[in-house]
């Protein structure tokens, strides 16, 4: 419930809301993990392709700039017929078969548009549901809180407990962050824009300043250090 645990900015990009169209920040992680592993399989395929029409280049051009030329001497004529089905009987036809056939070169055929679309579109395909897979994903927690609505409920309370110890932690650690960036001395562009601000009021529109925190653009809403000293800003909820 946003009424009853407003989330800040550093802790929106942490969760995974199913009602956004739009890829969050854990899914895009996991997306770009799944499309690594189609890497491999492109890189083969793409290599199977490309070894294809290189041996279809090389036989097409022996096929079309190569002579050959043959030249028979005989003077008798042999035939031998081999009957009967046993295995030895193959054996032989098979033999004296292969001495009666014609060698020649052979007819190279290259792939087809549509054959090489073929052969990529599963990889196509695999692509795109590594895509939409975050979405059937977002459905899981609502099945398993449908069936163990017990355990969703211990579930949700021990995210919520989390969560506050996390902020806990996240105000000491912001809080050291900007002490020591208050030790540290302003550069030039910083004392530059402090005075245009100073100098001309209505130049704060456009030199808006940033909250120190959640670096979110000034708005009507921020606030300013109470301490003269500090040039500080906050938004309304680091505030």
């Amino acid at each position: 419930k946003r009424t009853l645990l407003p989330l800040l900015r550093e802790e929106t990009s942490s969760f995974i809301f199913p009602c956004k169209l739009a890829l969050q920040k854990p899914e895009l992680q996991h997306m770009v993990m799944e499309l690594l592993k189609c890497i491999p399989l492109l890189l083969f395929l793409l290599f199977v392709c490309g070894l294809d029409h290189f041996i279809f280049s090389v036989l097409s051009i022996i096929q079309h700039h190569s002579f050959i030329e043959y030249s028979y001497q005989s003077s008798h004529h042999l035939s031998v017929n081999v009957m009967g089905t046993s295995l030895m009987a193959e054996l032989l036809r098979s033999t004296i078969g292969a001495l009666n056939t014609s060698s020649c070169l052979p007819q190279p055929t290259g792939m087809t548009r549509q054959q090489y679309l073929n052969t990529f579109l599963p990889l196509g395909a695999l692509a795109l549901l590594c895509l939409a897979q975050v979405y059937p994903f977002r459905l899981r927690r609502a099945i398993a809180a449908f069936y163990f609505p017990k355990r969703e409920k211990t579930r949700v309370l021990f995210l919520y407990n989390k969560l506050l110890r996390q902020r806990k932690n996240l105000l000491h650690l912001h809080r050291g962050r900007v002490a020591r960036e208050a030790r540290q001395p302003p550069g030039l562009g910083m004392l530059l824009r402090r005075w245009c601000r100073r100098r001309w009021p209505w130049l704060r529109r456009y030199l808006r300043q940033s909250c120190t925190l959640c670096r979110r653009p000034e708005t009507p809403r921020h606030q300013p250090c109470p301490n003269p000293d500090c040039n500080a800003s906050y938004c309304e909820s680091c505030w």
